[in-house]
């Protein structure tokens, strides 16, 4: 490539170099190299082939020189293309690190986790006072403690599921390659016991055995040893996510509110029951709608899921089934209630999101991936609606 360059370059010096004098010329002056007597065109010639060869020789010996200090920016100059980033940049490195980790971290997941316990914790507050430091600080420490038992809990599965997830979820860090086994169990080890001395040093027992119930719940549904791997058993993978999403959430972090930050009695309103029961629908969605981009992948490895077993289409349309069950309650649940800004708010809102969820089901692919995986993070956003809508049912 290098000779290819030079030699490009030694014909534009020849096709520039100036014109043969007159044989009636006096003198010629070649700049840099040496003058001859024009009578003599034996010389002349010469001189016109010292003069290339010199200014060749100065070019050459200029431009090795520059090919060597910076041989990849002459290099894209020439071709005319952008100089990639260096991948051993720290900032580079840096971001890489951090785009892995936030998909490793499911954030979908996370984000639900949070909105979830901001909203059961709203459920708590009687008055105005009620929101105080020791309330922000309690929602603080279960959201924190939360989040890394929701690390550990992703991120088993993910170890579990390396080779299935090279077929249906090939982007995560383990399937992909960029974290290796070892980072993997570094990463739930440290996540886990960072959770557990967080519920330790808080003192809060709801918030502990939250923790707990879901510690134990999350292993069960990955890991692969006899007896468990529950996640292999549609019925079994359903209630595991069922008792996180829809029990433990909504009971525990109220109580670690209304009990430990507040100091009352364990009672439960009626927002909390709705939240409960609205939430138990939602789970078991989530639970069998997120198997079915992933057939593919679960046939190939024995995994008996609602979407195995049924289709997806059949499960497809149970999923939308339970929703708008769970919206008509809520419709319910709303125009019942005393108070008239609740009655509004809770009907109307729950009458738009049902509405948006059967449009939008109507007009899906179901032979798409892409289309079913789009439609599964639409059901997120839902999830993430309802966890706004909760604290005004009154």
């Amino acid at each position: 490539m290098k000779s290819l360059i030079i030699g490009s370059f030694t014909n534009r010096v020849f096709s520039h170099s100036p014109p043969l004098p007159n044989s009636s010329s006096s003198s010629l002056l070649t700049p840099g190299c040496y003058s001859v007597r024009a009578s003599k065109h034996k010389q002349i010639i010469q001189s016109q082939s010292s003069f290339a060869s010199c200014n060749i020789g100065r070019f050459n010996e200029s431009f090795l020189l520059s090919s060597k200090l910076n041989t990849k920016r002459v290099a894209s100059a020439i071709s005319e293309q952008p100089v990639d980033p260096d991948p051993t940049s720290p900032q580079h490195s840096l971001s890489n690190a951090l785009n892995a980790f936030y998909r490793f971290s499911r954030p979908h997941t996370v984000i639900g986790t949070a909105l979830s316990i901001v909203s059961v914790s709203l459920l708590a507050v009687q008055n105005v006072s009620d929101f105080s430091p020791l309330f922000f600080i309690g929602v603080l420490e279960a959201i924190v403690a939360a989040f890394f038992m929701n690390i550990y809990i992703v991120g088993l599965n993910q170890l579990s599921d390396i080779e299935i997830d090279k077929v249906n979820k090939p982007y995560l860090p383990l399937a992909s390659g960029e974290y290796s086994v070892k980072t993997g169990i570094i990463i739930v080890s440290l996540f886990a016991f960072m959770s557990f001395l967080l519920g330790w040093v808080v003192g809060s027992w709801p918030l502990f055995w939250a923790l707990f119930i879901s510690f134990l719940l999350g292993t069960a549904y990955s890991v692969n040893v006899p007896m468990l791997r529950w996640k292999r058993f549609a019925l079994m993978a359903a209630m595991c996510i069922l008792a996180v999403r829809a029990i433990i959430v909504q009971v525990a972090f109220y109580l670690h509110i209304q009990t430990f930050v507040y100091g009352r009695l364990p009672v439960f309103p009626k927002p909390v029951i709705f939240a409960t029961g609205f939430m138990s629908f939602f789970s078991v969605v989530i639970a069998l709608f997120k198997d079915i981009p992933d057939i593919v992948g679960d046939k190939i490895f024995g995994i008996q899921s609602f979407t195995v077993r049924l289709g997806q289409k059949r499960v497809f349309w149970i999923c939308i089934l339970l929703l708008e069950i769970a919206y008509g309650v809520a419709i319910i649940v709303g125009a019942s209630s005393p108070f008239l800004w609740s009655r509004y708010i809770t009907v109307l809102g729950h009458a738009i999101l049902g509405l948006i969820l059967w449009g939008r089901a109507k007009s899906i692919d179901l032979e798409s991936k892409t289309a079913i995986t789009s439609f599964y993070m639409f059901i997120w956003q839902l999830f993430y609606a309802e966890y706004l809508l909760i604290p005004l049912v009154r």
